[in-house]
């Protein structure tokens, strides 16, 4: 008999923040943590859910400035009020144990998590989620030098909050483009155009700088910590480049790297090659800890 998870759709309230997250999967299964990315939410994991929800626990919650999750109007928005509001939620919602799947802004938010909370992090998970200088791009690199009191700093972060932009986030560096369903662009830019959400990212945007000053604090929790590692990595992101996956192994030797010939959003091409491995790297790494 074919199996279809059950998808909960919820709000949690976490201080002054009414937070959305989807969640499936057995309450008493291994937990996947999934942090999202740019200009992305939650509903970046639909498929996911679908292919792991019958064996594992997956909770997936949208920032502030993203998805439908709401915050007070005088909300400040930077990566550690991000990190803070997703670490209160971990408490609203009860969970103490999880893989933590990072993608993309899920790469600042969880490193930041993890340094909180390592007893948290029984593994990770990482999906075009760079914690590495050779992991940047040109263009990232430009984006990154953008920073408040920058002339012209708030205009260049406001132009790629654009349909076409959105798209190519998406698109680029696809090998098949009629893979990638346009549900995922096109939902992102109607988040992206309610009232607020721009100022929200572009005050994101100037703060992503200080995502790079943290990586040798990142590489050394990871050294430090090693958590069980999967790397996963479409080798044609114009943002991250393949280097960034492969610096994984220079603090996590075990690492386990698997590159895709797709671009940033690898899940929306390559899904049917990448839950197999996030299956099986969960159940093993679970097993592992809950053995230890």
């Amino acid at each position: 008999m074919y199996e279809v998870p059950r998808v909960y759709h919820r709000f949690v309230q976490v201080g002054d923040a009414r937070v959305f997250y989807r969640e499936t999967g057995p309450p008493d299964a291994p937990v996947l943590l999934l942090l999202h990315g740019f200009p992305s939410g939650s509903h970046q994991f639909r498929r996911l859910f679908d292919a792991l929800g019958t064996r594992y626990r997956l909770i997936a919650p949208d920032y502030p400035g993203f998805g439908h999750t709401e915050v007070p109007a005088d909300f400040i928005y930077s990566f550690e009020s991000l990190t803070d509001v997703v670490e209160g939620f971990l408490d609203a919602v009860g969970l103490d144990r999880f893989v933590l799947y990072a993608f993309d802004f899920g790469g600042p938010v969880g490193m930041r998590l993890a340094q909180r909370r390592p007893e948290a992090v029984v593994g990770l998970v990482a999906q075009n989620a760079n914690a590495y200088d050779e992991g940047l791009s040109e263009m990232a690199r430009g984006m990154a030098a953008d920073r408040p009191g920058v002339d012209g700093a708030r205009e260049r972060a406001r132009q790629i909050l654009v349909l076409p932009v959105t798209r190519g986030q998406y698109e680029g560096g696809t090998a098949d483009p009629e893979l990638v369903s346009p549900d995922g662009w096109t939902l992102d830019q109607h988040f992206l155009d309610q009232p607020g959400r721009k100022d929200a990212q572009v005050a994101l945007a100037l703060d992503y700088h200080t995502n790079l000053a943290l990586y040798p604090a990142w590489q050394r929790w990871l050294a430090e910590h090693r958590p069980p590692t999967l790397v996963l990595w479409g080798r044609n992101d114009a943002f991250f480049p393949e280097p960034g996956a492969h610096a994984y192994r220079r603090d996590l030797p075990d690492a386990e790297i698997h590159l895709f010939d797709t671009g940033h959003f690898a899940l929306e091409e390559c899904l049917p090659e990448i839950a197999p491995l996030i299956a099986d790297f969960v159940g093993r790494t679970w097993g592992k800890k809950e053995a230890a």
